[in-house]
């Protein structure tokens, strides 16, 4: 059966370019995003690895760690990992699991059939903290993902599991946020103390609260 939001992430070990891991143990108590690439030594994928590293310190900061996946073995991701280095001048240190078995691929169904029999397609997952799939994403070999995107939608998730907010579309950080339909307005206006702006009886706005 294929993981669906809100399911407990598999737990897993690995070998990936960074040594021997265990998935929970790397995650620790925050977020984690599991992504895998087709295969090593095609341009897209160099693309997005690179990409991921460039954006180090935005992960870092929203306490995310990373960790890419495909079916290549360990020998191949390493001499990959300097190709990626070198022409998307970054340093890759997030571990690239070597998944040989496709004991991880099967475990989170990044295998899709009809795209290919033997290579992961583009898929993406966010863990939370308490190692529940926060956001799926998939995408064919054909296109990169947007890791602008991806951070956009961490902030949302870290926003909503704190407060009883809702981010609307196309929504980035430091815009306003909707409050749930579950709190009432008289609620809201107390809950709020920035205030709320009322459209519709369901449709409130207010000042993203974590922000001073």
């Amino acid at each position: 059966m294929s993981l669906r939001l809100g399911d407990v992430a598999p737990n897993f070990k690995a070998k990936t370019t960074e040594g021997e891991i265990d998935f929970y143990e790397y995650l620790g108590t925050g977020w984690g995003i599991l992504f895998s690439h087709p295969a090593d030594y095609t341009p897209v994928c160099t693309t997005e690895l690179g990409r991921t590293a460039l954006l180090k310190e935005e992960f870092a900061k929203r306490n995310v760690k990373v960790l890419a996946v495909s079916v290549d073995p360990l020998d191949k991701h390493l001499g990959w990992r300097s190709d990626i280095n070198e022409t998307q001048n970054c340093s890759v240190d997030f571990p690239i699991i070597a998944d040989e078995s496709r004991e991880v691929a099967n475990l989170y169904d990044m295998i899709h059939p009809n795209a290919s029999e033997t290579f992961t397609v583009r898929s993406l997952f966010i863990i939370g903290p308490d190692k529940k799939v926060k956001l799926m994403i998939t995408y064919p070999a054909s296109t990169g993902r947007n890791f602008y995107e991806v951070l956009r939608v961490i902030d949302s998730l870290q926003l909503t599991a704190s407060y009883s907010v809702a981010t609307p579309a196309d929504w980035k950080h430091g815009e306003d946020v909707i409050v749930v339909p579950a709190v009432s307005t008289e609620d809201a206006l107390k809950k709020f103390e920035k205030g709320i702006n009322i459209i519709k009886p369901y449709l409130r706005y207010t000042p993203q609260p974590n922000l001073n």
